[in-house]
């Protein structure tokens, strides 16, 4: 039987993995660097080079690699498949120029040192290639994936992935040449090419046709953490069954998430997975430190970190060019060949098997596998450098360098985020819809869901609770979040998240009581509302009516009751005590909501989830009302009647604000 002490032997490792990564990127993050150049120097420290507090860092390695299948996955559930195609020119323009340049600059001054022509070009096809996750985590901090040169950098790593399989082929036959001509080759190549697209074809069609049902099964369970696990088993398989036919493990990955993109499920999966992927990637940044050959360094640094620093500038130098060449502006062109510069995961692969296969040397290897971590520990540092420069001279943040890509972003962007549309929520867009103001809503209930399709809205499914999933709905992009959800505290919550992550952003809440509007105000939100007091006053202002007073003499009761309770609210924050909270809930059962404006077009499902959750007739319906005549402005005031609710927000609010 084991002992207690075998069982733990895997405690001091991970316990070593932690403590790194608690301390040294936190000192990073404070002395304004990335955090990958805080994983990246951790990792230098505890491994062999440094404290050798890590006895075996390839298992750490092999591990790690998880987090940057993770990564692509995450990137894949951004991206719809659309999006992609109209990427091509870039993924396959843009990407075959910087690889094929990059590697013969780079190859042809591996030739000059005195390397063979095979080992020249795989070592600089193998620097050619650049660090995914580098390039994305660094993309991801600045918030800038999105943008127009993180979509080209982004589609220049996809390429460079594409590729890999083909470099792979054709290492055997730089190995054998000068050799009696063995075409052996061709029919290996040509298996490895076909069994690799028939891995994509047979993932493209479970995807496609059986992990949306999958998936709608769990989410029937109800049991969250199958959720989860089935999502991880969805990304490890697809990743494991791409690694087998010769294509890399975060090619899959990126493919699995391409595939449940359209998936309603997408926004919950992308937070569910955020932890592993968060962790891993570390994980993945210290493997990389780790492997940094401190005896080499020391014995041939100036050559090693000369040849470090010239490949980051050759590779800078072309893929600017070609940027501009393809669209980006100067700025633009400079971070995008930044983020680019440093060598790739995939030269740790590249350069072994060239040694294996006998087209390298020891030497020649490790030095070009030193290299190529030097420049993932350099990379960094350079593009941060570059974002200095460029706030230096532009003064202004160099997160809006350039416009938002339409090819990785649609056009028309909402300028308001509704999170809840509940009964607060129906009315709340109505008035948005009339003044043609574009809207995402967001909500975790089906029925609601299907509500919000009538009104032509972006509709997105998910908890609005969290902050992956606001991050995915684009919150970031929009002027304007109201927050109508029926859930006093998720509502806190969702306030606290805004505040802390989209400063920008204003935050206009509905309060259920005054006990929640006073913790609202604390909060400094630009506008809370309760939901029944301005239901209730005009409601009070009728009753008058009815009994015999004149409408302005209701009205001025009606206005005074109102300033002397906001009044009240305002001592009540200053600390005296609430009254009693007013908890109502629940709605007339088989209502439905009706747009009070004629759609200008019908809804817009953004994935196949969705549609399948609203249905096709729901479509036909908002078709068939796109073809009624609108009211005019005027026949629509005289059907509102007497009351203003416009003019009460507008006097609440103007007190509140007072």
């Amino acid at each position: 039987m084991a002992s207690p002490v075998e069982h733990a032997s895997f405690l001091p490792p991970v316990l070593t993995f932690l403590t790194a990564a608690v301390i040294g990127v936190p000192i990073f993050r404070l002395i304004g660097q990335s955090a990958v150049l805080g994983y990246l120097v951790a990792g230098v420290l505890i491994g062999p080079s440094g404290l050798s507090l890590i006895a075996e860092p390839e298992t750490a390695a092999s591990v790690a690699e998880i987090g940057v299948v993770l990564l692509l996955f995450i990137v894949g559930l951004e991206l719809h498949l659309s999006q992609l195609v109209s990427m091509r020119r870039d993924i396959f323009g843009l990407g075959t120029a910087q690889l094929v340049l990059c590697a013969l600059v780079l190859g042809g001054a591996g030739i000059l040192a005195g390397l063979s022509l095979g080992a020249a070009a795989v070592i600089g096809l193998a620097l050619a290639l650049s660090a995914t996750a580098v390039a994305l985590q660094l993309l991801e901090e600045r918030g800038d994936l999105s943008s127009a040169y993180g979509g080209r950098a982004f589609a220049v790593l996809l390429f460079q992935d594409l590729s890999v399989v083909g470099i792979l082929a054709l290492m055997p036959l730089l190995a054998s040449a000068g050799e009696a001509t063995d075409v052996s080759w061709l029919g290996e190549a040509a298996l490895s090419t076909g069994k690799a697209l028939a891995a994509i074809l047979a993932v493209v069609l479970v995807g496609r046709y059986g992990l949306n049902p999958f998936f709608r099964l769990l989410a029937a369970s109800g049991a969250r953490e199958v959720m989860t696990a089935a999502a991880l088993l969805v990304v490890l398989g697809t990743a494991l069954l791409m690694e087998q036919v010769g294509l890399s493990m975060a090619m899959g990955a990126f493919l699995a998430g391409i595939l449940l993109a359209e998936s309603n499920f997408r926004h919950q999966l992308e937070a569910d997975i955020e932890p592993f992927r968060g962790m891993l990637l570390g994980l993945f940044f210290m493997s990389v430190g780790m492997s940094i050959d401190g005896n080499l360094v020391r014995e041939v640094w100036p050559a090693l970190f000369g040849a470090t620093l010239a490949a980051i500038l050759v590779k800078v130098a072309i893929v600017a060019g070609l940027f501009r060449l393809f669209g980006s502006d100067t700025l633009g062109a400079l971070r995008g060949a930044a983020v680019l510069a440093p060598a790739g995961e995939f030269a740790f692969v590249l350069l072994p098997q060239a040694q294996d296969l006998g087209l390298t040397g020891v030497t020649a290897t490790r030095f070009a596998v030193a290299l190529a971590a030097l420049t993932m520990l350099i990379g960094p540092i350079a593009a941060k450098g570059l974002d200095k420069l460029i706030e230096r001279r532009t003064a202004r943040s160099t997160r809006a360098l350039e416009a938002p890509s339409t090819e990785l972003t649609e056009s028309g962007d909402a300028r308001v985020l509704v999170i809840g549309f509940g009964r607060f929520g129906q009315v709340l867009t109505q008035v948005l819809m009339a003044e043609g103001i574009p809207v995402t809503v967001i909500d975790k209930d089906v029925e609601q869901l299907r509500a919000a399709s009538r009104f032509g809205f972006r509709i997105y499914y998910g908890d609005g609770t969290r902050l992956d999933v606001l991050r995915a709905a684009g919150i970031g992009r929009v002027e304007l979040v109201c927050i109508c959800v029926d859930d006093r505290e998720g509502a806190l919550k969702i306030v606290d998240i805004v505040h802390e992550e989209f400063s920008s952003v204003r935050t206009f809440v509905r309060a259920y009581d005054r006990l929640h509007a006073v913790e609202l105000m604390n909060r400094d939100v630009d506008y809370q509302i309760r939901e029944t007091a301005e239901s209730a006053l005009a409601f009070g202002r009728s009753a008058l009516e009815g009994l015999g007073l004149s409408p302005e003499a209701a009205s001025a009761r009606a206005d005074d009751v109102r300033k002397r309770d906001i009044a009240r609210l305002v001592l009540q924050q200053a600390g005296a005590l609430p009254d009693g909270a007013g908890w109502m809930r629940g709605a007339a059962a088989g209502l439905k909501p009706e747009p009070l404006t004629i759609p200008v077009r019908p809804a817009r499902a953004l994935s196949t989830e969705t549609r399948d959750l609203v249905g096709s007739d729901r479509r036909e319906a908002a078709e068939r009302l796109l073809e009624k005549p609108a009211l005019a402005p005027q026949e629509t005031d005289a059907a509102e009647g007497e009351a203003d609710p416009e003019a009460e927000l507008e006097a609440e609010g103007s007190a509140r604000d007072a």
